[in-house]
C-alpha cells in the first residue's frame, strides 16, 4: 500500500495507529488504491474534524 500512494511504510503504519493525519490527497490515493472511498476509510469527528482511525479498516 506505502510504495502505492508513494509514501514510507511508516507512514501507513502512523495512519493506522491513529498517530498521523493523511493529508486529503493521501487519503484520496488510499481509498482509490483499496478500491473504496474516503467516507469508508476515515471516521471523521464532528466538532473538530480530526480523523480517528480506530475504527477504520485500516486498524
Amino acid at each position: 500500500l506505502a510504495k502505492a500512494v508513494g509514501v514510507r511504510r511508516e507512514t501507513i503504519l502512523y495512519m493506522e495507529k491513529g498517530k498521523y493525519n493523511p493529508s486529503l490527497k493521501l487519503a484520496h490515493d488510499v481509498a482509490k488504491t483499496l478500491k473504496t472511498t474516503i467516507e469508508d476509510l476515515f471516521i471523521f469527528e464532528d466538532e473538530d474534524k480530526n480523523v480517528d482511525f480506530s475504527h477504520s479498516v485500516l486498524s
